[in-house]
C-alpha cells in the first residue's frame, strides 16, 4: 500500500528549555510568565513551537535567544559573555500534555555562567531566574512573597529531569566548567558543585581531586583577589570531557 499522510493524525512540536545557572550560590533555573492562554499568568520554561524550516537544535537555540538573550555557546571558541551550553535532554508525548492540541516537545538543557537578570520576549510576559527548590515546590509562598504554583504544562517533571541530568553529568564530565566564567578559581568551581549537588564540600580535598584530575583544569598563570583575601590561582576548563577517576556525588 502507498504512504498516505492524511491517514495519520497531525501534531505539533515544540521545544522547551531548561536553562540553568548558580546565582548567590543557588542553583537557579530560568522561568518565564505565560503571557497568554493556555495557563496564562503561571510560571513556564521558556520555549515554543518549531518552525517548518529549522530543525531542533536550531529551534531550541532561537527559543533561548529569543526569551533570555543568551547565545549558544561554541566550545571550538572562547566563550561569550552570553554564551550557554545546550543539549538535548529528553522528548515528552503524553497525549494530554498541552490542552490545545497534540504537542510533542524536546526538551533541551541550557548551562551558563551567573547571568544578570533576563529579559522577556516572545509570549512571555514576565522572566526571572528561581531557586530550582521554589519552582518544584507547589503551595506557600516563594522568596518574593509571591505564591507558589505547579508550573505550566509538564514543566515541573522537565525541570526535575534537568536538574537530575546536570548534578549526575557533573559527576564524570567537565560541564560544571559551563556554569563558571572564562578564568576562575578552584573555589568557584567548587561553589559551583556544591550548588549544583546542595552538599558542602571539603576545600583542600576538593582542590586535589579537580587540580589532580588529567585535562580538568589548565592554570593560566594569573590570580584574582575577587572573592577577597589572599590571592588566588585562575584556571581555564582542559581539554577533557570525560574525568577520569570521577568526581563522585557525596550521599545525603
Amino acid at each position: 500500500m502507498p504512504y498516505d499522510p492524511s491517514a495519520f493524525p497531525p501534531f505539533a512540536v515544540t521545544v522547551d528549555l531548561v536553562v540553568l545557572t548558580v546565582r548567590r550560590h543557588s542553583l537557579c533555573a530560568l522561568a518565564v510568565r505565560r503571557g497568554e492562554p493556555p495557563f496564562q499568568g503561571r510560571w513556564a520554561l521558556p520555549g515554543g513551537f518549531v518552525r517548518a524550516d529549522e530543525d531542533l537544535s536550531q529551534a531550541a537555540a532561537r527559543e533561548l535567544a529569543e526569551e533570555t538573550g543568551l547565545c549558544v555557546h561554541d566550545p571550538s571558541v572562547p566563550a561569550q559573555d552570553n554564551g550557554a551550553h545546550l543539549e538535548q535532554l529528553a522528548t515528552y508525548g503524553d497525549p494530554k500534555r498541552d490542552p490545545r492540541m497534540r504537542v510533542v516537545s524536546v526538551a533541551h538543557l541550557a548551562l551558563a555562567p551567573d547571568l544578570p537578570a533576563p529579559r522577556a520576549g516572545g509570549d512571555a510576559s514576565n522572566a526571572r531566574w528561581a531557586p530550582v527548590e521554589e519552582l518544584l515546590e507547589q503551595g506557600g509562598y516563594g522568596r518574593d512573597g509571591e505564591p507558589l504554583a505547579p508550573l505550566a504544562f509538564d514543566h515541573a517533571q522537565i525541570l526535575a529531569d534537568g536538574v537530575e541530568r546536570a548534578r549526575s553529568k557533573i559527576e564524570y564530565s567537565s560541564l560544571a566548567t559551563a556554569f563558571c566564567p572564562s578564568e576562575f578559581t578552584v573555589g568557584e568551581l567548587r561553589r559551583v558543585y556544591e550548588a549544583v549537588w546542595g552538599v558542602a564540600l571539603d576545600p583542600r580535598n576538593f582542590h586535589r581531586k579537580v587540580t589532580g584530575t588529567p585535562g580538568f583544569l589548565v592554570p593560566t598563570g594569573g590570580t584574582t583577589t575577587r572573592q577577597g583575601g589572599r590571592p588566588a590561582q585562575l584556571f581555564r576548563a582542559g581539554g577533557a570531557t570525560l574525568l577520569n577517576p570521577p568526581m563522585l556525588r557525596p550521599e545525603v
